[in-house]
């Protein structure tokens, strides 16, 4: 056999470069061949693999599908003294169903179910209502079922998973058209101010120059000895005509701001409290419009629009850019995928692991039974909250909280674009979300693929031989675009039993006008200031190693000085200190400085061959992994933030502490439905079934490249979780993607492929090009009053498209 051209090179090099297995060693080991022998080795690959899979059991986690959606709102609307009306007709004085889901099951139930034989779990609907008829407007959840329903399903207020002792929550804010004609009423009294200083106009006309809109969420203030409801606007100007398409409305602040107090449903008793410009409060219109008469009042810089908030190509292309990059292909196309999907259950398997998948309204995302070798090693994996909280030198930027699942991931969870968001050869799948008695499928929106990261799993090199291993990794994606960010959320699976959960952030700043705000950002383009703010998201890793009975360890790395018996003198070193979480009381944590600390998930009861206790360790993997707000006392969240403090947080699991936050909060933040400071009650920890929140995030000081839009290259945040102790060796020795070469100064002796050969063949390119004209978005069906045999029609007719 001849041998190639790159091996002879690369055993030369070798032979010539490497000195032994360690640099230090004076006589390194040797290894005898015999010269000459060349024997290429392989494993027969497995050629019945199927891409298709049937899960075990029914996904008692899977998202209502549209019949069920459907069935649960006819039944509301039969129980009269819900006293509903459809939600396409109904105005702020009429009661709507705004979301409809599914009620996780227990997971005492659940697992009965999965592990034990039990019965399957029953399966409830969550019906979110607005009750707009009464002065005093609010929301409340009721738990409908069991489903499917029937005359003995029955509805009840879904109290049980609330840390408030009730889901219903006061809607300070019903009235949106009233709010929004007040807003114009206001502008109205200044109009010729709001012409002199910001060259526009805002009547609510088609070619109004302004939106206006402010904090979030409102503010309960004490004025005159009673509890106000308080909101600041400012004015935003619409991008220019020829800018249109561009959303770039959150850059484009115009640093006119106005106070009103909105307590009531009575617009009449409505007042305007003041208005601030240029970092000076006037108390009233007279005293505003007085200054603005006056010699010495000082207009500031308007922050126009034009092509600079536009996100296409602009300026000198990069060197040989026209030609195409390198794309990532699977060979022999979709027959060649190596990870197994039952669509209807929304299960899938990749090499040793399996897990089920859902979809909500209010988080997105979620995998529920996640399993690595036959085990579970997580129960449910899902983000909690998005929080964005800003600070700034007005009161919109101070007053501006995000929590981002008020709005929902799942509405905003758009369809993916093959060969951009996902390579083209990913597996998609579509998701169905229920709100305002629509059934909204987004189509292509979660996709799952393979890929090569671009670094080895393994390798080691000596003057004998060389070992490499194919690091190929699987993703689950989903990209939601919540108001002006786009975030991209990634689960990541690996060879060695690992589990990476990444979040990226893209899209517009919020930012703030530029005068007096120095303090706060950095000036970004001619008038505008980037807003600082903390982005804090939450995860729910419900963690089960070998069982539920589990405890939260510390592992620390700490410096002692030791008189050993062998020493003459005490010696400096390091030692391995544990130390067990024992309860919920010292259960809130930050990641260790200098990464002096290792966080375990360990079963002490189920310790491996060599008496160590089997776990899975947590760690931060990349950016702002460990991120908790800055402003610990926030003002705009309150009570709504506990699981935003601190790094991660420790709970014993408990079927009633479902959630860290909830939706409604936004609503009323000083009375959460759910206080998730209330989830610590000095609970111990010690080999019971615990629960680990995690946050991800990033302190954003927004800079001149975030201009148009801030790139996911530094706005990104992961942890990881990965076996310790778990198993008794490297889990991706499994794999056959690795090669090992043996060579010595005659060439090489022996190529051991074990069977994982490189791609061959032919790919056609061409074919692999995703047609963007083909990108639909969604499908929404109405739902009250709900004609199945329509939406038969209508799916398959999209279907087909």
């Amino acid at each position: 056999m001849i041998l190639p051209a790159v091996l002879l090179v690369l055993s030369s090099l070798l032979h010539s470069a490497i000195a032994g297995p360690h640099a230090r060693l004076k006589s390194p080991k040797k290894w005898s061949k015999k010269p000459g022998l060349v024997e290429i080795l392989s494993a027969t690959a497995n050629s019945t693999f199927s891409a298709v899979v049937s899960a075990p059991k029914p996904n008692i986690f899977l998202s209502l599908s549209n019949d069920e959606a459907a069935a649960v709102i006819s039944f509301l609307h039969n129980q009269t003294e819900l006293n509903l009306t459809a939600n396409a007709v109904a105005g702020p004085w009429d009661n709507a169903i705004e979301v409809v889901d599914l009620v996780q099951p227990n997971k005492t139930d659940a697992l009965a179910y999965l592990d034990n034989g039990g019965p399957i779990p029953a399966r409830y609907a969550m019906a979110r209502i607005a009750f707009g008829a009464t002065e005093k407007p609010y929301l409340q959840e009721f738990m409908v079922g069991p489903l499917p329903i029937s005359k003995t399903s029955t509805y009840e207020s879904l109290d049980w998973p609330t840390t408030s002792g009730s889901s219903k929550i006061r809607n300070y804010n019903a009235d949106d058209d009233l709010l929004t004609q007040w807003n114009l009423d206001v502008t109205a009294s200044v109009a010729d101010i709001v012409l002199d200083l910001l060259n526009g106009t805002a009547t609510g006309s088609d070619d109004d120059d302004f939106d206006i809109w402010g904090i979030d969420p409102l503010w309960m203030e004490e004025i005159d000895g009673a509890q106000r409801v308080i909101v600041w606007n400012t004015y935003w100007r619409f991008p220019s005509e020829e800018d249109a398409v561009f959303d770039g409305e959150t850059l484009l602040p115009q640093g006119l701001f106005f106070k009103s107090d909105i307590t009531g449903r009575d617009s009449s008793k409505w007042r305007l409290l003041g208005w601030l410009y240029g970092d000076i409060f006037y108390s009233t219109t007279e005293e505003f419009r007085k200054a603005w008469k006056s010699p010495g009042f000082v207009k500031y810089e308007l922050n126009l629009p034009g092509e600079w908030i536009g996100t296409d190509q602009t300026g000198d292309f990069f060197p040989a850019d026209n030609i195409a990059p390198p794309v990532a292909v699977q060979p022999n196309g979709l027959s060649g995928q190596r990870f197994a999907v039952d669509e209807a259950q929304k299960y899938v398997e990749w090499m040793d692991f399996s897990f089920y998948i859902t979809f909500t309204r209010d988080t997105g995302l979620r995998l529920f039974d996640i399993k690595y070798r036959g085990e579970r090693i997580i129960y449910e994996l899902g983000l909690q909250e998005a929080i964005a909280n800003y600070a700034g030198n007005d009161p919109v930027q101070s007053g501006t909280s995000y929590m981002d699942s008020f709005y929902g991931f799942g509405p905003y969870a758009f369809e993916l674009v093959p060969g951009y968001d996902c390579p083209t050869y990913s597996h998609f799948l579509n998701s169905t979300f229920h709100a305002a008695e629509l059934s909204t499928t987004h189509r292509n929106n979660i996709c799952l693929f393979e890929s090569d990261p671009g670094y080895l799993m393994q390798r080691h090199s000596s003057s004998n031989y060389l070992a490499l291993t194919k690091n190929i990794v699987f993703t689950l994606r989903s990209v939601s675009t919540v108001g002006n960010y786009d975030y991209n959320f990634d689960y990541v699976f690996a060879l060695d039993g690992s589990i990476e959960t990444v979040v990226r952030a893209s899209g517009y700043i919020q930012s703030a006008y530029y005068a007096k705000n120095n303090n706060y950002g950095y000036r970004v383009h001619d008038a505008l200031s980037g807003s600082m703010h903390d982005h804090v998201l939450n995860w729910k890793v419900d963690i089960d190693v070998l069982g539920t009975a589990n405890s939260f360890v510390e592992h620390k790395i700490v410096p002692v000085d030791v008189k050993y018996p062998w020493a003459n003198q005490t010696r400096s070193t390091m030692q391995l200190q544990r130390v067990r979480i024992e309860n919920e009381a010292n259960a809130r944590l930050s990641w260790p400085q200098n990464g002096g600390a290792m966080f375990l998930v360990e079963n002490s009861d189920k310790p491996n061959k060599y008496g160590e206790p089997r776990g899975y360790k947590i760690a931060p993997s990349r950016g702002g992994a460990g991120m908790y707000l800055t402003i610990q006392d926030s003002p705009n969240l309150l009570k709504s933030v506990g699981f935003a403090k601190h790094a991660l947080s420790i709970t014993k699991q408990k079927d009633t502490e479902v959630r860290a936050a909830h939706a409604n909060n936004d609503y009323d933040p000083g009375h959460p439905i759910i206080d998730f400071d209330q989830f610590f009650n000095d609970e111990n920890l010690n080999q019971t079934d615990i629960v680990v929140w995690i946050n991800l995030g990033m302190h954003h000081v927004p800079h001149t490249g975030d201009m148009p839009n801030t790139v996911f290259t530094t706005a990104q945040s992961a942890f990881i979780i990965s076996p310790h102790n778990y198993l008794l060796n490297d889990a991706s020795r499994t794999s056959r993607q690795m090669v090992r070469i043996d060579y010595n100064s005659t060439g090489v002796q022996l190529v051991k492929e074990f069977g994982g050969k490189m791609a061959s063949g032919v790919v056609n390119i061409t074919a692999l090009q995703p047609n963007f004209h083909t990108y639909e978005g969604d499908v929404a069906t109405r739902k009250f009053p709900y004609d199945r045999e329509s939406f038969l029609v209508e799916i398959v007719a999209y279907s087909c498209r």
